[in-house]
């Protein structure tokens, strides 16, 4: 679908269907996709090196934070590749059966798509070992004494697994992936060329002061970029001439809670719970997240990550503390508790020290 096609989708679209929207702005081949030039250069020998054979492509692993282009990245390499997508996820197999239906379907040179691949339940993990590496999986018929194995033979395919949390991945599971990438926050620069993107497929006039005061509060994340351009946009179209500026940006941002700094509603919550309520802290996380009134799971996994990137809490032994950047991020005076460590002591002074010379 060339650029063209894109800005006619786009057009076609309801004004609420946020996630086709999202869909429409996905980059559909490597050349298009903008940022992780480290990872798109690996990937792309490993296309180009499995296109010029004839054959498949290694299985590939990509690990990193939410909302950075992991599943844009599968789907353009099954449009590379030129074979078509299945798109499956960890939560949904809990059964080694489940995987073999999925297995028993695909099609050679199909590219598997595993999201959360880290929360497959363990029977099917297993399975999909044998799979990844010999493309045969032993179906299970019967219970008991009487259960047979009955092999079966599988095309070449290529898994595409994607996690948030390479650590939960067991070792022979992460071993069986050809290529495996980390996929790092982008930088400003970066979210701005995103912005200007897909502020073009949607026909948003974005200002370069526009897009950078986007990008700024965007938190390194491609998604989260453009949800505030979408949100930018409405504010833009409803109370102004469409254009987006920067002046525009900040006021629409301000209405949707979003700081200077990246940080919303949720963000600021817990900042504040553990600085008014807690006085800074340490504090346990199920206590943080009643105060917030949340799941623990909610502060934990959405709040927590880009406070503690951003220097603004830090995790102890004892619990969940805010630094003195986050008493000044609230417009408050830090404790002198907070106040900067005196500098380490040399390796000569503190042996003086602890012989007492």
């Amino acid at each position: 679908m060339t650029g063209t096609d894109d800005d006619r989708l786009v057009d076609a679209l309801p004004a609420d269907e946020e996630r086709v929207v999202e869909a429409a702005l996905r980059p559909r081949s490597l050349a298009e996709f903008i940022g992780q030039d480290r990872v798109r250069e690996q990937l792309g020998l490993v296309l180009q090196a499995a296109r010029t054979r004839g054959g498949v492509p290694d299985h590939v692993l990509l690990s990193g934070p939410p909302g950075l282009g992991k599943t844009s990245l599968a789907m353009i390499i099954a449009t590379e590749m030129q074979v078509p997508l299945r798109v499956t996820s960890g939560p949904a197999i809990q059964h080694a059966g489940d995987l073999a239906a999925v297995l028993s379907s695909l099609g050679e040179g199909e590219v598997l798509f595993l999201d959360e691949i880290h929360r497959m339940a363990r029977p099917a993990e297993e399975l999909l070992y044998m799979a990844m590496e010999d493309f045969r999986v032993d179906v299970i018929v019967g219970k008991g004494p009487g259960a047979t194995a009955i092999p079966l033979e599988l095309p070449h395919f290529t898994v595409v697994g994607a996690t948030t949390r390479a650590g939960l991945l067991p070792g022979p599971l992460r071993d069986r992936f050809g290529f495996t990438a980390h996929m790092d926050f982008y930088a400003p620069a970066e979210l701005e060329q995103v912005l200007t993107r897909s502020a073009r497929l949607l026909n948003v006039p974005l200002e370069p002061d526009g897009g950078a005061e986007v990008a700024g509060r965007s938190r390194g994340t491609p998604r989260i970029a453009n949800r505030l351009l979408r949100r930018v946009r409405d504010y833009a179209q409803v109370k102004a001439d469409g254009a987006v500026t920067r002046a525009i940006a900040r006021a629409a941002l301000e209405i949707y809670e979003v700081d200077e700094q990246g940080l919303d509603r949720l963000d600021r919550g817990v900042l504040e719970a553990l600085v008014s309520r807690f006085g800074g802290g340490p504090v346990g996380l199920s206590t943080l997240a009643v105060a917030v009134g949340e799941e623990r799971e909610t502060v934990e996994e959405v709040a927590e990550p880009f406070l503690v990137r951003a220097g603004l809490l830090a995790r102890t032994p004892r619990g969940r503390i805010a630094t003195a950047a986050a008493w000044r991020h609230l417009g408050l005076t830090p404790p002198t508790s907070l106040a900067p460590a005196a500098a380490p002591l040399e390796l000569f002074d503190a042996a003086s020290e602890s012989t007492g010379r």
